[in-house]
């Protein structure tokens, strides 16, 4: 399997809105397994299609401290969301290196597909509810900086261009 390669912000493309999936069928199943892929050996707890410029609802999560318990949600909708909210540093694998606080609901109920096209519903709490919401995020069209203030996110911006201009130079 290959390794997808991931987004970085400001990629324009992280603001595409992703479309819902239509058909559980061979080309999603390849693509979950390369996202698992990518998101493992990136060190990520999660990964939407989105970031890899798939713009699909598509969303791989494993937040287990032993990294074996992929959870793969497709099409997934929030249902209900905890009116009780937590702040949680949040980094992001399109936004390397940083690292900062953002409110969420503490718990959420999904109901998604899982990778076979079987629906399921799940709720979460803590760092998988976190983990999920920061994900759905992304399916929007939305990175996690977007939460923090115009000079954090000004700055990030700046620090991640800077960065990628010293790797094209390299």
């Amino acid at each position: 399997m290959a390794l997808l390669p991931i987004l970085v912000y400001p990629d324009p493309r992280l603001h595409t809105v992703a479309r819902p999936v239509q058909e559980v069928d061979a080309r999603v199943k390849k693509l979950v397994a390369q996202m698992l892929e990518t998101m493992y050996d990136a060190n990520g707890i999660g990964l939407a299609a989105t970031q890899v410029d798939v713009h699909e609802r598509l969303v791989v999560v494993d937040v287990s401290d032993e990294r074996n318990q992929p959870l793969v949600l497709i099409n997934p909708e929030i249902v209900w969301a905890s009116a009780e909210k937590q702040v949680s540093d949040e980094g992001c694998l399109s936004v390397p290196g940083i690292y900062d606080g953002v409110e969420r609901a503490q718990a959420v109920k999904i109901k998604a597909l899982d990778e076979l096209g079987h629906p399921r519903t799940i709720e979460a709490e803590g760092t998988l509810a976190v983990c999920i919401q920061h994900e759905m995020d992304h399916l929007l069209g939305k990175v996690f900086v977007e939460y923090l203030s115009p000079l954090k996110r000004n700055r990030i911006k700046t620090k991640m261009l800077k960065a990628r201009r010293e790797t094209v130079r390299a």
